[in-house]
């Protein structure tokens, strides 16, 4: 039961609170789950002469029962009593938090709504502003729930249990990052150290637990926005944090509440979140080099759906993708198509191991030296006797297999199994995995004709450091290959479409993606999309690619704008947390 109270009965010693005192807050304004154990009946005193409490961001906690001062923000109210907050507060609280996950949700492919990111994160921050830590986790959690179920619902193919479990782990994540803002929006300029914060928060989901899962990040769903061309300075970390600030900054605009002779005060935030996306426009594009290569697509399709992809008959995806590979060569002849220079399929093209099986080497050694050029295909290969390695294989018309990238970072439960003794013990689908698959260790740099390109095998488009590393290792086309089969017709392939488009603008290189079931396609270096195929068809086509060497400032600096902008996020926290403690034992002093 919520008890609201329309005024705090005076401090004994003192006379009563006045509403335009400085420091006054209104009882209903003051979070109930923060960590001071003032006595809940009492108002928050003035701060001593000496050390004036003056935060910097107007008051908006939702109180409507005393007129509160300019000048009081979060600090003020989280330096208060234990006052509960009003149900209508809370549940206001709630329903913008959750409006602001769905909103978060739309942003991403398959919707695209762009626009609809900042805005989400506006409404998440108006959720969390002016509460308590404690309080601030739980309403994070339930955003990220809101958020990520539907967002990550291409995982149920594999099973709800996994599916909410990831959505479960995932959550803690964004718990934590609401918890530490509620300390940081006591400070001045918040919208800046909660952007911090953010960058913070993805990138601890993507380094754990096994491995980390960076999927859902912000800047994967802007690939075709305002904010896209941030990806050039700072990569994928500087996009969500412009993302983050834009989204803080019409929070704060909203929640403030400035006088009559302060109005500036809103306009100011209002129109620099307008400028963050539209600065982009002034930011300058890498030019043409003048160099093409033809590069061939082909995508074979797999007999089977969902987890049963391969099918029952064994080589079935290896004889798909050597037909439509035949079928490019033969539409060349025709002159339907420019000869190319390269072929690109997908991961997994062959079901079978070629250096292993001479049936599926015969194969692809027959569909290859029919369209004559050097062709990159996608293997899992046996290694040693018990694993196995996802590889990118360039084979030769003439000579045959030859050099290979193999997958660094692999998916967990799909091609190994984590804590395998237990979780086989307990979970019987984990036995699909079958034989483990070892990571590699070198980027993925392939002489493949003409051109280098770098090699990128489906999951890792999501990682900065594997795109970047081939491109830094002399990648002048990104080579995409992708095994999505298992996902078809879910949000997954337009995801990780969105990825593609980005790390195209990111490290100004084409993208030539190839997947068995789609979504193929060619990408331009400034992210437009020029081909691209359907689901769950075989299709194949030849495409003129520019060929770049000029390497973006966020390819040349790597991963130092992510880490200034979480040591600022983390920085602020503890600033805020140790101004709090101090405030709070000058209380229990006086």
């Amino acid at each position: 039961m919520v008890q609201e109270r329309t005024s705090p009965p005076p401090i004994p010693g003192r006379g009563p609170a006045r509403a335009d005192a400085p420091d006054a807050v209104p009882a209903d304004a003051v979070p109930a789950d923060g960590p001071e154990p003032t006595p809940p009946s009492t108002a928050a005193p003035a701060a001593p002469a000496s050390e004036p409490a003056s935060p910097s961001v107007p008051d908006a906690a939702p109180s409507s029962n005393a007129a509160p001062s300019s000048d009081a923000g979060p600090e003020a109210a989280g330096s208060g009593g234990g006052e509960r907050e009003p149900g209508r507060v809370l549940w206001a609280r709630v329903v913008a938090g959750v409006t602001g996950g769905v909103a978060l949700y739309t942003a991403f492919p398959s919707l695209n709504w762009w626009p609809a990111a900042p805005i989400g994160v506006g409404l998440i921050v108006a959720s969390l502003y002016g509460t308590r830590p404690r309080r601030a986790a739980w309403l994070g959690y339930l955003i990220a729930l809101v958020f990520l179920l539907p967002t990550l619902a291409w995982v149920r193919p594999i099973g709800d249990d996994v599916w909410l479990m990831l959505v479960a782990t995932e959550g803690v994540f964004y718990a934590v990052m609401a918890a530490l803002a509620a300390l940081v929006f006591r400070l001045r300029a918040w919208p800046l150290w909660f952007g911090g914060l953010w960058v913070a928060m993805e990138w601890a989901r993507s380094q754990v637990p096994i491995g980390g899962f960076p999927w859902a990040r912000l800047a994967f769903s802007q690939s075709e926005s305002l904010f896209t061309q941030y990806a050039a300075l700072g990569g994928a970390p500087l996009v969500s944090f412009a993302v983050a600030v834009c989204g803080a900054l019409l929070a704060y605009a909203a929640l403030v509440r400035p006088k009559a002779e302060g109005v500036w005060r809103r306009a100011v935030p209002a129109v620099l979140a307008l400028a963050v996306p539209v600065l982009t426009l002034a930011l300058p594009r890498p030019g043409d080099e003048g160099r093409t290569v033809n590069v061939g697509i082909v995508q074979g399709n797999v007999p089977g759906r969902g987890m049963g992809f391969l099918g029952d008959e064994p080589a079935v995806v290896l004889k798909n993708h050597a037909n439509e590979t035949k079928r490019l060569a033969q539409a060349v002849r025709e002159g339907k198509l420019p000869k190319p220079d390269a072929v690109v399929l997908p991961e997994n093209s062959t079901d079978i191991d070629p250096y292993q099986d001479q049936y599926a080497r015969e194969i692809i050694q027959d569909s290859v030296r029919d369209v004559g050029v050097p062709t990159l295909i996608g293997a899992v290969v046996a290694i040693g006797e018990d694993s196995r390695a996802t590889r990118s294989l360039v084979w030769d018309p003439v000579t045959g297999p030859g050099a290979y990238y193999d997958k660094q970072h692999l998916v967990p439960f799909g091609e190994y199994t984590p804590f395998k003794e237990i979780v086989l013990a307990l979970w019987e689908r984990a036995s699909l995995v079958g034989r483990q698959s070892v990571p590699g260790d070198k980027p993925g740099d392939l002489k493949l004709g003409p051109i280098t390109i770098g090699a990128v095998n489906c999951y890792e488009v999501a990682y900065d450091d594997t795109v970047r590393g081939t491109v830094r290792a002399g990648g002048t086309v990104l080579a995409m290959q992708a095994n999505n089969a298992t996902y078809a017709l879910s949000n997954l392939p337009a995801q990780q479409l969105a990825m593609y488009k980005l790390r195209a603008v990111e490290h100004n290189r084409a993208v030539v993606a190839a997947a068995t079931t789609g979504i193929s396609a060619y990408i331009r270096p400034d992210g437009k999309v020029s081909w691209q195929t359907r689901e769950l068809v075989a299709d194949m086509n030849v495409v003129k690619v520019p060929v770049r060497t000029q390497e973006t400032i966020a390819t040349t600096v790597g991963a130092v704008p992510e880490w200034a902008l979480m040591m600022m996020g983390a920085a602020a926290a503890g600033a805020a947390a140790w101004r709090g403690r101090r405030r709070g034992d000058r209380m229990r002093n006086d």
